[in-house]
């Protein structure tokens, strides 16, 4: 484990109970890090936390919604008091499709409390811990969304603009703290949310629409969450030291080859 290595790392991750946040849990585990997986749902989370133990790995699960600032304040000291938070991976976040008009004025809250809210009070949270620690270092979960217009996206794509702006915020205000910032941006990744939207607005089409998704990126198919989790660990290691305020597309080429 020399080479992006993890170990000795305390790491937060929200929403690491499915998903991309899952993968990069288990990813980080194995490169050596304690990992500390925030979600609302304890049965996934509880999942992957045996999932890490069978592999040697070391993870404590805590529930958490990240839109409640006060219990977010509250979970991070008490995490900080048991050892310092070397890593914090902003994952959690919800998806909504629609344009303006048919996203409603509580799909709205709803996309902000937890896309940006939750982002912002993971970050209050954290930071003042690794100031006070000497250093740390900030992943933030964006979008390809949020860098280039994409149908049915109104609140989807604003609430992804923002994490990328908090990024380049925190990355330059905190830089002389020792703290790096730096996102990543996917394209379509085969995650649950996509099946449980097939499956929801497309019965019985569920594979024809998928492969139809799936071919809308030049490289001609979905990303994998694993393929996510290996960009965040080389970004969150002692590798990376000299990366900061950077957002990385991970997309199939989506973003500069689609016409």
């Amino acid at each position: 484990m020399t080479t992006f290595s993890l170990k000795d790392k305390n790491a937060i991750i929200t929403g690491g109970g499915s998903g991309i946040g899952k993968s990069i849990a288990e990813k980080f585990a194995i490169q050596g890090a304690y990992v500390h997986i925030l979600d609302i749902n304890l049965e996934n989370a509880q999942q992957v936390k045996s999932n890490i133990e069978k592999r040697g790995g070391h993870c404590q699960i805590h529930s958490c919604n990240v839109t409640n600032q006060q219990e977010v304040i509250s979970l991070f000291g008490a995490i900080a008091a048991e050892n310092r938070i070397d890593i914090l991976v902003n994952n959690a976040g919800i998806g909504f499709v629609g344009n303006v008009e048919q996203t409603k004025e509580e799909d709205l809250d709803r996309l902000y409390s937890v896309n940006i809210k939750g982002v912002y009070n993971c970050l209050y949270a954290a930071i003042p811990h690794m100031k006070e620690s000497g250093g740390g270092t900030i992943l933030n979960m964006a979008s390809v969304a949020g860098s280039v217009g994409i149908a049915d996206r109104f609140g989807y794509s604003m609430t992804k603009g923002a994490v990328l702006t908090m990024t380049y915020s925190v990355a330059l205000d905190y830089i002389h703290d020792h703290i790096r910032c730096n996102s990543i941006s996917p394209a379509r990744v085969h995650t649950p949310f996509v099946d449980a939207y097939l499956k929801k607005n497309y019965p019985g089409q569920e594979q024809e629409v998928f492969d139809q998704l799936a071919k809308s990126q030049p490289i001609g198919r979905m990303g994998q969450p694993e393929e996510i989790a290996n960009l965040a660990v080389y970004l969150c290691s002692d590798e990376a030291a000299f990366i900061t305020g950077c957002d990385y597309p991970i997309d199939g080429g989506f973003i500069k080859l689609v016409p």
